[in-house]
């Protein structure tokens, strides 16, 4: 199985649903694209003592878009550079940068990874005021590239019927609801990996 989390902004909670997926599936996890620092990568090492992690292929300094960091460092991210790393396990978590439009460069964007590398969506769906506007705009865009889609993730407390909302609209899988948490440690995502696991195989 061969995922990848997206969301429907940044700072969604992509990085713990990536870890809580690679404890559960026991898989490799990968940031293509890594914009700023601390990086996701050391997260989930702090989160998934003894995960494999394939290093990133585009690390860059500024912590902005992919397309506005590389700008900045005189670099350019060519889509057609990404190959799937090489890993020995079952399956493979590829973290996405961002939400779903996030610009890679002036021609591509986020959402073209996935479809690029033949990845299935896990789509990450933050809970606030407004999170109904951006979750059905992020839907429709995946539906109308016609991805394939293995589920959601709700993260936070629910605002009002938001989540039912949305889950209903996408017809999509509904994978785990994520409490807003006081902290995040490796025993809390190695529960909510138990309670995931089911959901994904």
């Amino acid at each position: 199985m061969h995922l990848f989390v997206t969301a429907i902004g940044t700072d969604s909670g992509k990085t713990l649903v990536s870890a809580i997926i690679t404890k559960a599936l026991d898989a490799t996890y990968w940031k293509p694209i890594q914009a700023g620092s601390p990086t996701d990568s050391e997260g989930i090492a702090s989160l998934v003592p003894g995960a494999k992690i394939v290093p990133e292929f585009f690390k860059l300094a500024t912590p902005a878009s992919p397309q506005f960091a590389a700008s900045q460092e005189n670099a350019y991210l060519d889509l057609h550079d990404l190959r799937l790393p090489q890993f020995d396990t079952e399956h493979l978590v590829v973290e996405g940068a961002g939400g779903l439009m996030v610009p890679i460069n002036s021609q591509d964007f986020m959402v073209d990874i996935p479809q690029f590398l033949s990845l299935e969506v896990v789509l990450v769906c933050n809970m606030y005021l407004g999170c109904i506007n951006h979750s059905i705009l992020t839907i429709n865009e995946i539906n109308r590239r016609n991805m394939r889609v293995k589920g959601i993730v709700f993260n936070g407390d629910p605002v009002h019927n938001s989540a039912e909302f949305i889950a209903n609209y996408s017809g999509w899988q509904v994978l785990a609801h994520i409490p807003t948490l006081a902290e995040v440690s490796p025993a809390m995502v190695a529960q909510m990996a138990d309670e995931i696991r089911p959901a994904l195989v």
